[in-house]
């Protein structure tokens, strides 16, 4: 192991990375992921979890030093970090990595926005900032052998590890400083798994956002001074220790420059959890081939890893009572899907709960996991999807990756279409264009004037 601490040898490349050393690629992938991320905020304008959030903080008042997405809304810039991490995170739309833990780095983006716009930073600054948060997010979910989530803790607690390095980044920090703010920040942000088991409420999405928030608030405190733990992961007590053996620290640290992760992401093609996608595509791609409609159906068979078994198929999941848990259903994604051909932000309104005809058909779906697909996980994502029909016949789908990964990515006509949907009615056709051109040319402006001209 290197002599240096794992978050001074973090801290180095980030207080070191330049946006000059940015292959093109990587540059419009970052901006790939700004595009998705916005697109994902316009969708949760109207969610109760944001509107809460954002009406707390509107009666609490503060400096205007950060705008809120859509609204236009003008608060402190650690208030507006929450809010708008929630806003990317609400629909549970926006990106997904997973290795040994699953991650969504642009719950991270607020935090380059909102520090950028503070400290009047370029947007190419910013971008830099965006290309740290995947690095190290993503880095983090290869580093525990098996993943925190394995452990039972949630991926908020790598989140707290990055946020404070991408907030610092645009603070201007030092590398002593930028330890101190990675070390203040990973003393209190460790996230119990509950959020994303059994029935889920509104902290499935915004403990990552919160951990996102208080990163910026390390930062800040770092910048007056303050001090944190340096060995916040070898030392005597700290992570490492506490969450036990097994740790790839190559995966952490190993190489860094040499590639970019953000070029590993994956985006999502429905707003849904991110082990539901391939049994999605392989299901809606059964009923569309043979036609085939909900009161047809006998019984559905998902094979699929156990640990998808284990989050997906639990009994909370066969009755959603809320947004959060349907779409972290297998039976209740795949029902809708089988009900209207289509998996959509509607497909989770209150209206669709109650639809009498997903109950008629979520309880012919049936899990079954495998130990075969189970080795194949992460590195393919298998599913097979068998619909019996109560004619006798039997169809069947294999599929092995969804649309989004980085092996089928997104086009940018696929982009254009989720972003359009999701803002249809809050901007013209106009403004959606005129946006979409925007971020792909942000670096010609302010942190400031971007996030003005992203008003509805």
């Amino acid at each position: 192991m290197d002599e240096k601490s794992l978050s001074r040898q973090m801290a180095e490349f980030a207080v070191g990375l330049k946006y000059e050393d940015l292959p093109e690629n990587v540059v419009n992938e970052a901006k790939r992921y700004l595009y998705d991320s916005v697109g994902c905020a316009y969708g949760a304008t109207k969610t109760k979890d944001v509107n809460a959030i954002r009406n707390i903080y509107l009666k609490m008042g503060g400096a205007p030093e950060a705008t809120i997405i859509g609204f236009g809304d003008k608060m402190p810039a650690v208030n507006a970090t929450l809010v708008n991490s929630l806003m990317i995170r609400a629909l549970d739309f926006n990106d997904i990595y997973w290795r040994e833990d699953p991650s969504h780095p642009s719950d991270l983006i607020p935090a380059a926005l909102a520090v950028g716009e503070l400290v009047e930073a370029s947007m190419k600054d910013v971008i830099v900032g965006i290309v740290l948060a995947y690095e190290f997010e993503q880095r983090l979910c290869e580093f525990a052998v098996p993943g925190v989530r394995e452990r039972k803790w949630h991926h908020a607690t790598l989140t707290q590890f990055v946020s404070p390095l991408v907030a610092g980044k645009l603070l201007g920090l030092s590398v002593d400083q930028m330890v101190n703010a990675i070390g203040i920040n990973g003393c209190h942000n460790h996230t119990i798994g509950c959020p994303t088991a059994g029935k889920l409420t509104m902290m499935k999405n915004t403990v990552d956002p919160m951990a996102t928030q208080s990163g910026v608030f390390a930062a800040l405190m770092a910048k007056e001074g303050y001090s944190g733990t340096e060995a916040v992961f070898e030392g005597k007590e700290g992570f490492m220790q506490c969450f036990g053996p097994d740790w790839a620290v190559d995966k952490l640290v190993g190489n860094l420059g040499k590639n970019y992760k953000i070029l590993e992401c994956s985006m999502k093609a429905f707003p849904t959890e991110a082990l539901t996608h391939t049994h999605l595509s392989a299901t809606l791609k059964v009923v569309k081939t043979h036609n085939i409609s909900y009161d047809q159906i006998e019984e559905v068979k998902v094979t699929t890893i156990a640990r998808a078994c284990d989050i997906l198929f639990d009994a909370h999941k066969y009755r959603p009572t809320s947004r959060e848990t349907a779409d972290h259903s297998l039976p209740y994604c795949l029902a809708a899907a089988l009900v209207d051909h289509k998996i959509t932000t509607q497909s989770f309104s209150d209206e669709k709960l109650a639809d009498p005809r997903i109950r008629e058909v979520i309880d012919c779906i049936k899990g079954e996991p495998s130990l075969e697909f189970e080795k194949m996980f992460p590195a393919k994502q298998p599913s097979r999807v068998t619909v019996k029909t109560k004619g006798g016949q039997t169809y069947s789908e294999y599929l092995e990756y969804p649309k989004g990964d980085p092996r089928e990515p997104m086009t940018m006509e696929d982009l254009e279409i989720k972003f359009n949907s999701l803002s249809t009615t809050l901007l013209k056709p106009k403004q959606q264009q005129e946006i979409k051109e925007m971020i792909f040319t942000c670096e010609r402006y302010k942190a400031g004037e971007f996030m003005g001209r992203l008003k509805a």
